[in-house]
């Protein structure tokens, strides 16, 4: 690495390349064979960013142990990081009528409550306002906010159960 950081390029291709056998046994026993070779390869072009942070003075394998265990960590920590199946071609391409059909049974939920808590349930669970976001827009307390959205899913789960008892 030291001489890959003096500018020789032949050692830097040598090094990348004698990593990757490390690399692979490292990320085998951690992460799901499918996974392998793309922590691999996220951890040589960490390794080609932060060449600049490798201090020569200082060993080389405890920093590109460092490097391959955050990008495991970072694999961890995907959300999705163990989903395989293939997505539809049609994902997140709303049926227009089933969306204009939903929204109107959801506005018509809605009505069944009180005004305070229609419109703390709309700001916060469907447009994504914080508690203060949605206490300064309507001039309620965070407090009342909270009880609004309370007492308003309360009812509206009440009114969905006793809509599904009579079908």
């Amino acid at each position: 690495m030291a001489a890959a950081l003096a500018g020789d390029g032949n050692a830097y291709r040598k090094l990348l390349a004698e990593l990757v056998p490390w690399l692979r046994r490292y990320y085998r026993r951690r992460l799901p064979l499918s996974m392998t070779e793309d922590a691999v390869q996220d951890v040589l072009l960490a390794i080609h960013e932060k060449r600049h942070t490798y201090d020569p003075a200082r060993p080389f394998a405890p920093w590109l142990a460092a490097i391959a265990r955050y990008k495991w960590i970072d694999r961890m920590r995907a959300p999705s990081w163990d989903n395989t199946e293939p997505l539809d071609d049609n994902l997140g391409v709303p049926d227009h009528e089933n969306a204009v059909i939903a929204e109107k049974t959801f506005d018509r939920l809605l009505g069944i409550l009180k005004p305070a808590q229609a419109q703390v349930i709309r700001l916060v669970k469907i447009e994504g306002y914080s508690l203060a976001e949605a206490a300064k827009a309507t001039g309620q307390s965070v407090t009342l906010v909270k009880v609004n959205i309370h007492r308003g899913l309360k009812r509206l789960t009440a009114a969905a159960q006793d809509g599904s008892d009579e079908d």
